[in-house]
This record gives C-alpha cells, structure tokens and sequence, in this order.
C-alpha cells in the first residue's frame, strides 16, 4: 500500500493577491477556483507534479465556525504564526533572485544549512512562510 501526498492547504486572507504570487511569480497553475458560502478555495500546483494540489484557503475554512475563531485565525495569520509549505527547487540562488525581484518579504538569503540543504525563505503576501531548498552539493 502507497501513500503519497495529494494536498495541502495554506490559509491566505486575499485570494486575488495569493494568485499574483503563487500564479504569477513562482509559476504555480491554477487548477480550481470555487465559492462556498460566502468563502473561496483556489488550487494551484506545479506541472511538474499534477497529483500534488496546494489548496489556498480563507484562515479558518469552516462556513460554520463561530465569528471569535474566525477572528482568531485572521489574528494568527497576521503574525504570520500559520505554517507554510518548503518547495523544492534545482538551484535556490536562482530561485531567490527571481523571488526577490517579485519584491516578496525576504525571511532569509540563501544559506547551506547543517542538515543537508542550501535554502532560502519568503513570506507570501498573507505572512505564511515559505521556504525553497535544494539539496546541498557537498
């Protein structure tokens, strides 16, 4: 029995803005846009890897939830406290650069890290974290 990722979810507090970045700066296609309930869903992917779907989603995707949580997820999301996800990438210098001429918030420059990455990190434009590494070449 294999298990493999299908998806994962960020939460973003403008979906629009979400799009420009993970669309239009990392190269992420857009593979589903739905309204529910007054909240909105987009899937967007790599092409390299069509069985994976990163599901941007409002901070607390629940039509139900009481108005406090929502708040409070809005509140953390804010802080930039959510998780993001790390993406991998054939050359992080080059993937920093073209991120960075974005004017995305720069976390950390590209740097070889003691477990066996180089890797640089961005927050998207809701504050999530998100970090590009490659392997180290030593």
């Amino acid at each position: 029995m294999g298990i493999v990722l299908s998806q994962c979810f960020i939460a973003v507090d403008d979906h629009d803005e979400a799009l420009a970045f993970y669309r239009d700066v990392l190269g992420l296609e857009v593979r589903n846009d739905v309204e529910f309930e007054g909240m909105r869903w987009v899937t967007v992917g790599s092409p390299e890897q069509p069985g994976v779907h990163i599901v941007l989603e409002p901070p607390l995707a629940d039509p139900y939830a009481p108005a406090a949580d929502r708040e409070a997820m809005e509140r953390l999301l804010a802080k930039g406290l959510l998780r993001g996800v790390i993406f991998a990438t054939e050359d992080c210098d080059a993937t920093f650069e073209r991120i960075r001429g974005s004017g995305a918030e720069v976390v950390q420059e590209p740097v070889d890290q003691p477990y066996g990455v180089r890797d640089c990190a961005f927050r998207d434009p809701s504050g999530n974290m998100l970090r590009f590494s490659q392997p180290s070449s030593s």
